[in-house]
């Protein structure tokens, strides 16, 4: 369905013959030619249409913002004067030979290029997610477990999961409650941490054990409280607490360099007796 992304075609395409899969973004009807900037998750190129593919020209024309496509066409290199800076592909555009439209669009209740309103986002989230505010922050979050994922194998932490039906247990907060269809009257409890699962996980000898893992909490939502979120989990044995602040400090560390390119530099350390005295909680925020 596609040889390459619309947002990686550059230089070195140019004179390659592409199948591009995605939507359009925008169409720009010049009588003679029709462009349009062509969008899937790697970004956006723009793809023109001339009246000499005459097949492709005709259905071009009917092309409106959304519509599902699929191109064949050469890479070209843009003239000087073309070049859109503002694009990472600006250099370079696609000259369309073949064109299937697979599926077309409606008048869509999400206006890309207004500001939406939470309710209606929320409603339609699978299009608010095409904008590339959007699409690049999950991005972002997949980049930040890939790397958290590959930090922990190399200090010889193992990915352990903990079952997600448990027994309740008394927490900070309440538990979510799944009732169970054999055991009548009974009910199942979502965890509000993994945290005796992964102290059995120490007492059976996997001494580095850490998930990326789902905590939910039946409380009221505030800034610092959600029903359900997502943590680093991390449990270890035979490790002083200076060691583990070590790794915990060098991972935080390079996770910002390697996501924001922000040097966090060495990290301040304080007695629990300072911070009470100087902020009157144990966990300050200096900031």
């Amino acid at each position: 369905m596609r040889t390459v992304y619309c947002g990686q075609l550059n230089q070195s395409h140019v004179g390659q013959q592409v199948t591009l899969s995605g939507w359009v973004n925008r169409r720009r009807d010049l009588g003679s030619l029709i462009f349009i900037d062509m969008r899937d998750r790697e970004g956006i190129v723009q793809v023109f249409f001339d009246p000499d593919r005459q097949e492709a020209f005709q259905l071009a024309s009917e092309l409106r913002n959304e519509f599902c496509i699929q191109v064949v066409g050469t890479v070209r290199a843009r003239d000087e004067r073309n070049v859109n800076k503002d694009m990472a592909t600006g250099e370079v555009e696609v000259f369309a030979t073949e064109l299937t439209i697979i599926n077309r669009s409606d008048v869509l209740p999400l206006d890309s290029n207004h500001v939406n309103t939470e309710e209606a986002r929320l409603k339609y989230r699978y299009l608010d997610l095409r904008r590339p505010e959007m699409a690049q922050r999950l991005k972002t979050r997949a980049k930040i477990t890939s790397f958290v994922r590959r930090f922990m194998d190399d200090h010889g932490f193992l990915d352990i999961e903990t079952p997600m039906l448990t027994k309740a247990t008394p927490e900070g907060a309440r538990d979510y409650l799944v009732p169970s269809r054999v055991h009548k009257g009974k009910f199942y409890a979502l965890p509000q941490s993994p945290q005796l699962f992964k102290q059995l996980l120490m007492m059976s000898g996997f001494d580095r054990y850490y998930q990326i893992v789902k905590c939910f909490r039946d409380e009221d939502l505030r800034a610092d409280r959600q029903p359900e979120f997502t943590q680093i989990d991390v449990e270890t044995s035979f490790m002083t607490a200076p060691q583990v602040r070590e790794v915990m400090e060098d991972l935080v560390r390079k996770l910002w360099i390697n996501t924001i390119n922000v040097d966090l530099g060495d990290f301040p350390v304080m007695t629990f007796a300072e911070a009470e005295r100087r902020y009157g909680s144990d966990k300050p925020d200096p900031a």
